[in-house]
């Protein structure tokens, strides 16, 4: 089994861009994590959330979370092949809301159920990050942080998910993981990419940028550019 890190996914650079800065984390002493002090964190932010009623496609993510040796894990998937878009990408369990979903936390416990079997009364809501909409479908995003008592039996969709992901966020945290690009949009913009080169698979984009936030949240620390 090969121990190189990033992935198969398709990124699409564009021809200007440059390295961006260090991880906000990278000066800071090896964290001791636990489930207690992240709940802890979460319950004291004010996320950014924007008023869901004024889009018409509405999704919701969850960043589920457990503790085991020691360390908290966070679970997420690889995208099948046979997906029609973002094939192989790295995210997290979530869709688009149904018709029969309550409300966003409802739709994320129903996708994680489709994708990876996870237990919908297994997983507790302890906060979100904040909303954004996505730009390629405009689709405004809830994404929920939620933690299970203990390592969950799941079972991946073939048709939606190639593989689950267990990463330890110790893992996150190493200094020959975590990069920043800045790229140049076709508007002339800039955009803070982040990027997360695990053994296997190169996790960036709204995903990377969902784990940044929830790593500085976690950490207390104060990262305006952190935002998807």
């Amino acid at each position: 089994m090969s121990d190189e890190r990033g992935g198969k996914q398709k990124i699409p650079r564009p021809e200007n861009w440059t390295m961006g800065g260090s991880s906000p984390w990278s000066q800071m002493e090896t964290p001791q994590i636990s489930l207690d002090s992240i709940q802890k964190n979460f319950s004291n932010t004010n996320p950014n959330l924007e008023q869901a009623h004024t889009h018409e496609r509405l999704s919701s993510v969850m960043i589920p979370l457990y503790e085991m040796k020691d360390q908290v894990w966070m679970i997420l998937t690889r995208r099948s092949e046979t997906m029609r878009f973002h094939t192989s990408e790295v995210s997290f369990p979530g869709g688009n809301q149904e018709p029969q979903d309550t409300d966003a936390w409802e739709t994320a416990l129903r996708e994680a159920h489709e994708e990876i079997g996870l237990d919908p009364s297994l997983p507790s809501k302890i906060g979100h990050l904040d909303s954004f909409i996505t730009v390629g479908s405009k689709s405004f995003v809830t994404p929920f942080v939620a933690v299970l008592d203990s390592p969950p039996k799941l079972e991946a969709n073939p048709i939606e998910v190639e593989k689950i992901l267990h990463v330890p966020l110790s893992e996150l945290l190493s200094p020959d993981v975590y990069r920043e690009e800045i790229w140049v949009l076709r508007d002339g913009k800039e955009r803070n990419i982040n990027f997360f080169e695990l053994v296997g698979d190169t996790v960036w984009g709204a995903t990377g940028t969902m784990i940044r936030q929830f790593l500085t949240t976690t950490l207390e620390i104060d990262d305006p550019t952190g935002t998807p």
